[in-house]
């Protein structure tokens, strides 16, 4: 009776381990970002620990990801602009070309951080020549970067996290429409500024945008804090008949949607992309967190977020959960 006590504790314990680990995909990248080329075409970069160059993986799989061979398609300049701090590339289609969208500072003033773009005219973004095309005007001068694209009723917009010099805060975020993958309408329409005691922990700070479009709306899921333990995501919603240029046309959650769960060993998730499935159903968010707690010195300097994933969830009245307290 007892052996058989223990095996079923033992089986427990093991499928809970289990469970807890599954959702991990790429080791020690944070900013983790996928574009869904097609049914059986996923690519796939991120932050390398070391801030120095940029990659591309590609897989027919999600989770043929994981031993993708990565393709280093750019490195840092050894001074001047995009000398230090290469953070969260973003790959995009836009008009029959690829474009990377980067963060990058500067090697004497490494948090001169400012976005930068790639582009690349070939059908395989694995393949041809990547162009360094500067950086990015979004119509002022001050820290920014995170940026991302999203298509909605034909017209193409960016969103990305910024500065303003005249605010005590890191950074908000802000939309523009796009006339081009490398000009903005302008001036920029503010979406949310960290207003709230859970974005301002150690930092204030909204950034790391990621957009889907379903059931009627815009969700925009963003990351907020410090890059710690404290690091989570809060959602903006919209509806997809209203005019997104107009702040007052999203509403922002007073909480946030997915944070650190300790049970999990899940500290500090977030800046997140969403993809779907193989199925071409499933809706899948990839994230960064830790799996520990405590962090020595500075938390950027700490290599070991890790890219994971898991399912999206979606209530009865079409509603996204993040199903906070289920394992990956």
């Amino acid at each position: 009776m007892w052996k058989l006590v223990n095996f079923l504790l033992i089986s427990l314990l093991s499928f809970n381990l289990l469970a807890q680990d599954t959702g991990l995909l790429i080791k020690n990248r944070a900013d983790p970002w996928v574009y869904r080329a097609a049914a059986d075409s996923y690519f796939f970069t991120a932050s390398v620990p070391e801030f120095d160059r940029i990659e591309l993986r590609h897989s027919s799989s999600i989770q043929g990801l994981a031993d993708a061979e990565p393709k280093v398609i750019w490195r840092k300049k050894d001074k001047g602009p995009m000398s230090a701090n290469i953070w969260a590339p973003e790959l995009h289609r836009i008009d029959g070309s690829w474009y990377i969208y980067f963060a990058a500072g500067q090697a004497d003033q490494a948090f001169h951080i400012r976005t930068y773009v790639l582009k690349n005219s070939s059908a395989d973004p694995l393949q041809g020549e990547w162009q360094e095309l500067g950086p990015l005007n979004t119509g002022w001068d001050s820290f920014n970067l995170d940026a991302t694209h999203f298509e909605h009723q034909g017209q193409h917009y960016l969103v990305w996290a910024q500065q303003d010099k005249n605010k005590s805060y890191n950074s908000a975020l802000w939309i523009a429409k796009m006339n081009s993958a490398t000009e903005l309408q302008l001036p920029a329409t503010l979406l949310t500024e960290p207003t709230l005691d859970w974005e301002r922990l150690g930092y204030k700070v909204n950034e790391g945008a990621a957009v889907l479009i379903k059931h009627g709306k815009v969700w925009l899921a963003y990351s907020a804090s410090a890059t710690d333990h404290r690091y989570a995501m809060g959602l903006l919603t919209a509806s997809t008949d209203a005019d997104l240029l107009k702040t007052e046309s999203w509403s922002k959650a007073p909480k946030p949607v997915f944070y650190t769960n300790d049970k999990l060993k899940r500290f500090g998730p977030g800046h997140n992309s969403f993809v779907v499935a193989e199925d071409g159903v499933t809706d899948l968010m990839l994230y960064h967190a830790r799996d520990y707690k405590d962090i020595q010195g500075n938390p950027l300097q700490d290599g070991n977020r890790h890219t994971r994933v898991r399912p999206l969830y979606w209530t009865d009245k079409g509603e996204l959960d993040f199903a906070q307290d289920k394992p990956d």
